[in-house]
């Protein structure tokens, strides 16, 4: 009976840990396939639909026909700059983060907003990822002095500002950051403000308008054989966002062509959704983003939520 048992026990020890190796191993695969969230954002101020619809862009065209394209998308109110890049990367609208104007400040506005960090700013999507993702790594590009006020600089990695609306270098930079750090997880955010002072300067939908959209895919398409050369390209989420339209020489109102503008999204967690007509705002980026790299703690005061028909 001993000897039985002994044996017993040899059998069963031996397929026990076969069962671990298999479970280990399996283990060791799914870990490898897990990819290394990167996301890229795309910025261009002042791109409207209408904008979209006439401009010749293959490059964008390409990148987003795997993904889901809104043209629908409405700006928060007023349909103005900084109220709305805020809104993207806060995932609320200005009665809760109080940007209400391009001239705000931390130390001079009139709104307060609902909430604050310890530096008396509003929690950005780059504040949530560095508290839930301690690995990840954040960039900011712009060309627009403005633009990074109501961000807190202290949770990038790296900012750089282009002056005279100039972009081509930051475009390397962001390249170059992502390529650098392709090991952690990244949130690359890359804007350019003179397809905006192409509207102001010439009028929305003018040839000089058009003409400002078209470089801008020029340059987005060398920026992404780039990244296919480097070999990051097919594991990173892409984004394109913008601020508001614009009518004239202008904007700020509530006519449609101000208040509808693209926003597009591809990658590996994207549904290939084509054109969608669902409700979609530039407070729902930061949801968008969250969800991206996983997490779930998010400030109570955002008021963003994740729009329908994008994630598979």
């Amino acid at each position: 009976m001993c000897l039985y048992n002994n044996g017993f026990i040899k059998v069963f020890m031996r397929t026990f840990f076969l069962k671990m190796m298999v479970l280990s191993i399996l283990s060791l695969s799914a870990m490898a396939q897990r990819k290394v969230p990167h996301v890229l954002i795309i910025g261009l101020d002042g791109f409207s639909a209408e904008g979209f619809k006439m401009a010749k862009h293959p490059n964008l065209d390409m990148l987003f026909a795997d993904g889901v394209l809104s043209l629908t998308t409405r700006p928060v109110m007023p349909s103005v700059t900084l109220p709305n890049w805020t809104s993207h990367m806060t995932g609320s609208g200005p009665e809760e983060h109080g940007i209400t104007a391009n001239d705000w400040t931390l130390q001079k506005h009139t709104l307060q907003p609902i909430e604050t960090d310890a530096d008396g700013y509003y929690p950005s999507i780059f504040k949530v990822l560095k508290e839930g993702v301690p690995t990840v790594k954040t960039a900011y590009y712009y060309n627009w002095k403005e633009l990074i006020n109501p961000i807190n600089q202290k949770y990038l990695d790296e900012v750089s500002f282009e002056e005279k609306d100039e972009y081509k270098e930051n475009y390397q930079k962001a390249f170059d950051f992502m390529v650098k750090n392709k090991q952690n997880p990244t949130l690359t955010f890359l804007y350019s403000v003179h397809t905006d002072h192409a509207g102001h300067g010439f009028g929305w939908m003018t040839p000089q308008y058009i003409t400002a959209i078209e470089q801008a895919d020029v340059a987005i398409g060398a920026l992404l054989e780039k990244l296919k050369t480097a070999g990051i390209y097919k594991d990173t989420h892409f984004l394109l966002i913008t601020d508001h339209g614009g009518i004239n020489k202008g904007h700020g109102g509530v006519s449609m062509t101000e208040m509808q503008v693209p926003w597009a999204i591809t990658g590996p967690q994207i549904k290939k959704g084509g054109l969608i007509t669902s409700f979609n705002s530039n407070k729902n980026t930061g949801l968008v983003l969250a969800k991206i790299f996983g997490l779930t703690k998010l400030p109570d005061a955002w008021t963003g939520t994740v729009p329908k028909n994008v994630f598979k």
